[in-house]
């Protein structure tokens, strides 16, 4: 059975960190791409952050690029998103998935429960 667990949210000031964990089971990081979702107005989520495993590419959208990073330990099968610099819009429960194949421009078919992040100024 295929599961993603996120942890690691909480609250925070803003400029402060947080480091959220991806723990999956059911398949190997090693096949799949990963990605760090959260919602967007006039979507349900956004990808933020991928992972591909097709060549080790990593994405992030313009809003985190410079203050988050993503990174796997594929021994304890795990993602992370490490957040810094955290701005009040950056509040949202955030989602790690696994996608149908190792790009990151692949659909994603299985989601964690979500984690929350809140950002107080």
């Amino acid at each position: 059975e295929v599961q993603l667990v996120e942890s690691g949210g909480g609250e925070v000031q803003a400029g402060g960190s947080l480091r959220l964990s991806c723990v999956v089971s059911g398949f190997s990081l090693d096949d799949y791409a990963i990605g760090w979702f959260r919602p967007a107005p006039g979507k349900e989520r956004e990808v933020i952050s991928c992972l591909s495993r097709s060549d080790g590419s990593i994405y992030y959208t313009d809003s985190v690029r410079g203050r988050f990073t993503i990174s796997s330990d594929n021994a304890k099968n795990t993602v992370y998103l490490q957040m810094n610099s955290l701005k009040p819009e950056d509040a949202a429960v955030y989602y790690c998935a696994s996608a149908v194949g190792d790009w990151c421009v692949d659909e994603y078919d299985f989601w964690g429960q979500g984690t929350q992040v809140t950002v107080s100024s």
